[in-house]
């Protein structure tokens, strides 16, 4: 199991930006996928953005693409996801999560943080 530990989540204006980290423990970070998901008060957590661990590959839901950035530094173990142009519908509760499979699907994350609060306001 690896701990994860979110920052960077704040208050912002729309158009506005913010910066998140997701960071792990353990020395294997390098060998996993690292995901973004967010969830709203009453509504099923959602996928955001993924980051494969051969390649470099990206996925990201579509209202996100052009703002959202998901990157990782394996040799901080960290993994990011740059935000821009923030809208208020962007406000949620953010977590990344980790999983061992090369695959961007939103499905079988097993490692997941505690979430960090993201609130835009209009």
């Amino acid at each position: 199991q690896v701990r994860l530990v979110e920052s960077g989540g704040g208050l912002v204006q729309a158009g506005g930006s913010l910066r998140l980290s997701c960071a792990a423990s353990g020395r294997t970070f390098s060998t996993y996928t690292v995901a973004w998901f967010r969830q709203v008060p009453g509504k099923e957590r959602e996928f955001v953005a993924a980051i494969a661990w051969i390649g470099g590959r990206t996925r990201y839901k579509e209202s996100v693409k052009g703002r959202f950035t998901v990157s990782r530094d394996n040799a901080q173990s960290t993994g990011y996801l740059q935000m821009t142009s923030l809208k208020p519908e962007d406000t949620a509760v953010y977590y990344c999560a980790l999983k061992k499979s090369n695959d961007l699907g939103p499905m079988d994350y097993d490692n997941w943080g505690q979430g960090t609060q993201v609130t835009v306001s209009p």
